[in-house]
């Protein structure tokens, strides 16, 4: 997938991290979902296609990862 221009992406953080210094945000942009860490915004950026990030998603919904732990 080519790099989308993040330029004026609009950046969230989940309501549920609160203001701890550990979590992500996500940004969709056109056909993608660019993710990066909240403490090194500058140190790069993690890029799913939509299909991959929904699929991602429902996994965690459906407790895909919770052995896991």
């Amino acid at each position: 997938m080519q790099q989308p221009d993040l330029s004026h992406a609009r950046w969230r953080k989940s309501s549920l991290s609160g203001s701890g210094p550990s979590c992500v945000e996500v940004a969709f942009v056109d056909d993608a979902v660019a993710v990066r860490d909240t403490k090194d915004r500058e140190g790069g950026t993690i890029v799913f296609h939509r299909d991959e990030w929904s699929a991602f998603v429902g996994d965690i919904k459906s407790g895909g990862f919770d052995d896991l732990a």
